[in-house]
């Protein structure tokens, strides 16, 4: 009796089971990351054609050994030459392999599918990098030593600090800049938000509601402008147009960087450019001399594979400059340097910096690096603010370790943005069994210890203090409560009862509502009334 095979009883099957082997879940969890990263149609034009070559032939070739041979994978290869045997096995071997990865995503998959169903679609975000959702990319871990950081060795050559001496300060106060701008009431927005239909969600949320400003990344974690633009382009030369040309840095996530300031403008949105500082994996590809490497010369990545440039090269001073000229000159109001600090953990402690740091600490490089900066873009009209953690705020240590020191900084940028989450501190800091199921006195706490801090400085020399509040749910946090619009507005409560009149909310996703703000008709009934 001739042995019956199993065989696919229509083409439709055939094809499904096909379809289902080569696209994989790679195809739908990183395609579309990679295809916008890339280059768009250029790169989706590649990908076809590898398909329709590659993947054709290997395709083909599978199905024909398999109607040939009519045995499984293993012993298929076995059929055609016993000397192929070990192929048969070694095409079992490799989907394993490739399992143990894909069950990673699995489980990613799995764990933000249970968080989106369960909650508003704001926590499954935020899974993805803690980091990115609880400090305008910043953990407290991090300042904790909680992350890996850079480490750094170059040439001797290419170990010149710059000159800790800045150049002089213009004779305008830090309180003649800001005395007529914008009270910030803001919001964080992404690049790839500010470029997508959901921006036009979002100016119509700063019509109705008190907010007036955005903080937009031009500048990014991943080391990429947000946008593509030549001077062929524009009727000013920016000179740094062609080193992000150079670089491929630029990802054109706003299409038309010039329309959307012009938007913006036209409803009276004061806007804010987010510049990552030093985290910044492509100028250190770009220049390995001034990336942070290991003593073996390797360089040294973060949690998220992402590298640190040297924050004493006057090199990453002038790159960092360039662009905030250039956002300066594209229409922004304001700069926002985030990341303007050193790495933290193992890695970074043994760091090559290539400078004396007793002579030359941390804290007076970063403190150079925004005076420097903002003399440059003093004259053009436009102001410097930092983002810093919280956490600085009364702690030498943390001070010591990221080299961002408050009450310095206080009075050397025109804004200073502490990042005061409640998630961001400790359970029993404050007093407060867990900083984050109480936003209000979290908040407080944080901002009256910085008007003790800043006290010292001359009021016209001292930074408008400008902190970021809290606009999602920190699932990680042990004791943790769902954050909507009455936490909020506690802690946008606790900044005005400390005695400041500006914040900016943050959120990864940028998934902001209306709750908990005040709409734009009871602000101006709140004007009229004073």
């Amino acid at each position: 009796m001739k042995e019956k095979r199993s065989s696919f009883s229509g083409s439709i099957g055939f094809v499904l089971a096909a379809a289902g082997s080569a696209v994989g879940v790679g195809n739908i969890w990183r395609f579309p990351y990679l295809c916008a990263k890339d280059g768009g149609g250029l790169f989706l034009l590649v990908y076809l054609v590898l398909v329709l070559t590659f993947g054709f032939v290997l395709l083909t070739t599978d199905v024909a050994i398999g109607r040939k041979t009519k045995k499984n994978a293993l012993k298929a290869f076995e059929e055609l030459n016993p000397k192929w045997k070990f192929l048969g096995r070694l095409t079992f071997l490799v989907p394993v392999l490739i399992m143990t990865y894909y069950s990673v995503i699995g489980g990613w998959i799995t764990k933000y599918l249970f968080v989106y169903l369960v909650s508003d679609g704001i926590e499954a975000a935020a899974t993805v990098d803690s980091a990115e959702v609880t400090a305008v990319g910043e953990t407290a871990s991090d300042v904790t030593g909680g992350d890996a950081a850079s480490t750094g060795t170059a040439e001797d050559t290419n170990k010149t600090a710059p000159t800790p001496a800045p150049a002089p300060r213009k004779e305008l106060t830090t309180a003649d800049r800001m005395a007529d701008r914008t009270k910030v009431k803001g919001i964080y927005v992404t690049g790839p938000k500010a470029g997508s239909a959901g921006m036009e969600e979002l100016i119509g949320l700063v019509d109705e509601t008190e907010l007036n400003a955005m903080v937009i990344d031009v500048k990014n974690d991943e080391g990429n402008v947000t946008f593509r633009l030549t001077n062929e382009e524009i009727t000013q030369n920016i000179p740094v147009l062609d080193q992000i040309s150079e670089m491929q840095a630029g990802v054109r996530y706003i299409r038309d960087i010039q329309a959307l300031m012009q938007e913006l403008k036209d409803h009276n949105i004061y806007t804010i450019a987010r510049i990552v500082c030093f985290k910044d994996p492509i100028l250190a590809a770009a220049r390995p001399e001034l990336a942070l490497t290991k003593p073996d010369g390797k360089p040294v990545t973060d949690a998220n594979g992402l590298a640190w440039v040297n924050p004493y090269r006057q090199e990453v001073w002038e790159y960092l400059t360039e662009l905030a000229e250039m956002a300066a000159d594209l229409g922004f109001d304001e700069i926002q340097y985030d990341y303007v600090r050193f790495p933290v953990g193992s890695d970074a402690n043994v760091a090559d910096y290539g400078v004396d740091m007793d002579a030359y600490p941390k804290r007076q490089a970063i403190q150079d690096f925004l005076a420097y900066a903002g003399d440059r873009l003093h004259e053009k009209g436009c102001v410097v603010t930092a983002d810093v953690f919280g956490t600085i705020i009364g702690s030498e240590t943390d001070v010591q370790t990221v080299g961002q020191d408050y009450m310095a900084l206080g009075q050397t940028v025109d804004a200073i943005s502490p990042m005061v989450y409640p998630s961001h501190y400790a359970n029993g800091v404050f007093g407060l069994k867990v900083p984050d199921a109480n936003p209000y006195e979290t908040v407080s706490a944080a901002m009256q210890g910085s008007v003790e801090e800043l006290q010292e400085i001359p009021e016209a020399e001292r930074a408008v203090v400008r902190p970021w509040l809290q606009a999602f749910t920190a699932t990680w946090v042990p004791g943790h409560i769902s954050y909507n619009g009455t936490q909020i507005r506690e802690q946008i409560q606790a900044v005005y009862d400390a005695g400041y009149e500006e914040w900016i909310l943050w959120n990864a996703t940028n998934r902001y509502s209306a709750e908990g703000l005040l709409g734009a008709d009871e602000v101006e009934d709140n004007e009229n009334n004073q």
